[in-house]
């Protein structure tokens, strides 16, 4: 194929409103798919994507179409998987940004609208969900003129759920979106934008050639990390893989590797032919996990499986970091790196499913650094690696950037969330007569439980939510411990603003009483930091009544069986263990 009749685009859009279906119609309409195979989502190839109605991997597809190759990238919506949607523009020319007709403009449509400008694409605005009651096409047209400054004409109004419209969207990717450039006479390069392992075939990476090609057989090799191998197989996703002699410059498709390994083929690496030494392609930034949690199995037998789970998930899913953890409660598990709580909650219900293992799992936290009285410097993802505080010097936490979007009506109840979770509010400007953008900061330690539930009960479910990290900053931090029966539990520890730990220990063991189940023998919840105890709840014991047997006689005999008892129970406070349920672990989680 000419490089002048190749399109490279990708769709990009908030969640929820409707990239996959567009994709679905533009399978249909191109043909790509028979209609006896056709099923809506199709590129979403996941269980839990289909289950869920939200793409987690970004999935290119080829397309022809009035004689052109149409290169397509569904990319995932939500805020934990930018880093994937950054990826899909890297390899692309055009982006088709879709907006929902009823919802307007989201917090996530502007961060993929910054994304795109960065990446030097032409933008094509399309306004979707026509055919729904709710639409208001004259009120989002113009939000979308006021975003990117365009003209109301480049506006497409479609259906991606009737199909209509859709035609006249091929049509202008055809004309607006820039062919590929690059040259096939120079030396090969190609980007690679996803890898994934194929338990039978071994590595397969998804590349976009920027100059030369790839033939099938050809000896390759990894700029960055020097690898080299073989492309067993060259060919296009569409959307089954199908195989061709070459991929030449500027098309997308995938390669099969000899590699056993995708950290030799690392995602942002420049592909190139053995023998020739090109410059290296720019890459991306490495992506950089900030909520940890513990993982662990129910029971420690599990543990090699658990292992084996991890390393396999790996190698589908780049932004996964673990290191191994001992927990004297928990027994043997990993401390994890996710890039935020849905990444945390799709990696768990992938295990629990895909390798059915039953999983406890810890309260998520962030990372910190801790500057020590020797000025040493550490990087902690635990409370528990925190050392006296008679030791430490300074503390530093991690702040975003945040950016809401919420209808005028909202802003005060918005500014009042932001405030309590220790945020500092910096502007707000309006991207028309309803809808209002707030610009914030805020401590990312404050927005990881709860704060995405709250902004939408708040706000009755119309304010959205996007963020990005901006910087370590020193604060009054303490860590917060919690006692079972006078043992210190180290997997409840937490890090909290000094201000917050009397309230959040409080709150904590109110929360554990109901949790943990009674035992023979009275137990003391308790929070402290240091060695000062903030905060006490009282398990009450059991009690049997030792004295129904008795009848009659002196009163002396019922104080010498309550006394037996008594004694008892003393010896059982001494040498008594606690069992903690698997939900004492994700206390801080647990809704009021």
């Amino acid at each position: 194929m000419s490089q002048d009749k190749i399109r490279n685009f990708c769709i990009i859009a908030h969640i929820d409103h409707g990239k996959s279906t567009l994709a679905d119609r533009l399978l249909e309409i191109t043909e790509t798919v028979d209609k006896r195979e056709m099923k809506a989502q199709l590129l979403d190839k996941m269980d839990l994507e289909r289950e869920r109605g939200i793409t987690i991997k970004l999935a290119p597809v080829r397309m022809s179409y009035k004689g052109y190759q149409l290169n397509l990238i569904d990319t995932p919506g939500h805020v934990d998987f930018s880093y994937e949607v950054s990826r899909s523009l890297q390899a692309c020319e055009g982006a088709i940004l879709v907006v929902d007709a009823s919802q307007g403009i989201q917090a996530q449509t502007l961060a993929n609208v910054y994304l795109a400008m960065e990446a030097n694409l032409k933008i094509i605005p399309v306004l979707n969900k026509i055919d729904l009651p709710a639409a208001d096409v004259p009120r989002v047209t113009n939000e979308i003129v006021n975003l990117l400054g365009c003209d109301e004409s480049e506006v497409l109004a479609i259906s991606a759920k009737t199909g209509q419209g859709v035609e006249d969207l091929l049509d202008k990717v055809l004309e607006e979106v820039q062919s590929p450039a690059g040259e096939s006479s120079e030396d090969t390069r190609a980007l690679i934008f996803d890898s994934f392992y194929d338990e039978y075939r071994g590595v397969i990476l998804y590349v976009r050639v920027i100059d030369g090609s790839i033939k099938k057989g050809a000896e390759i090799k990894m700029m960055a990390t020097e690898a080299g191998g073989d492309a067993l197989e060259v060919g296009a996703l569409s959307p089954g893989m199908k195989p061709f002699q070459e991929l030449s410059t500027g098309e997308i498709g995938y390669v099969v590797t000899n590699f056993h390994d995708t950290s030799e083929a690392r995602v942002g690496d420049t592909v190139s032919i053995k023998k020739q030494n090109p410059t290296p392609l720019a890459g991306y930034k490495e992506v950089r996990p900030f909520v940890y949690a513990g993982f662990f199995p129910s029971s420690n037998e599990f543990y090699p499986q658990l292992k084996d789970a991890m390393d396999k998930l790996k190698l589908s899913d780049s932004a996964l970091d673990y290191k191994p953890e001992n927990s004297p409660v928990l027994g043997h598990g990993f401390r994890i790196g996710f890039l935020g709580l849905l990444h945390l909650d799709i990696v768990r219900e992938r295990i629990e499913r895909e390798f059915d293992i039953d999983l406890i799992v810890t309260n998520p936290s962030t990372d910190y650094k801790l500057v020590l009285n020797d000025m040493t410097e550490l990087d902690i993802t635990s409370a528990s690696q925190v050392p006296p505080s008679s030791e430490i010097l300074e503390i530093s936490e991690p702040w975003i950037n945040g950016e809401i979007v919420v209808p005028k009506e909202y802003v005060g109840a918005v500014i009042q969330l932001v405030t309590s979770a220790r945020g500092m509010q910096k502007n707000i400007s309006y991207v028309d007569d309803q809808l209002a953008l707030i610009k914030f900061e805020a401590p990312l330690a404050n927005l990881l439980t709860d704060f995405y539930d709250k902004l939408k009960s708040q706000t009755s479910g119309y304010g959205s939510f996007n963020y990005e990290l901006d910087d370590y900053r020193a604060g009054d931090l303490v860590r917060l411990d919690f006692y079972v029966a006078g043992d210190i539990v180290e997997a409840l520890s937490v890090m909290c603003h000094r201000s917050e730990s009397l309230s959040l220990g409080r709150q904590t063991v109110e929360k554990l009483k109901d949790i943990i189940p009674r035992q023979n023998f009275k137990v003391a919840l308790q929070a402290a930091i240091g060695g000062k105890f903030i905060a006490r709840e009282d398990l009450s014991a059991f009690r049997k009544d030792v004295t129904s047997g008795l009848y009659g006689g002196d009163v002396s005999r019922k104080k010498k069986v309550l006394a037996k008892q008594k004694r008892g129970k003393e010896r059982l406070k001494r040498f008594g263990k606690v069992d903690l349920p698997a939900e004492a672990f994700t206390v801080l989680l647990k809704r009021d």
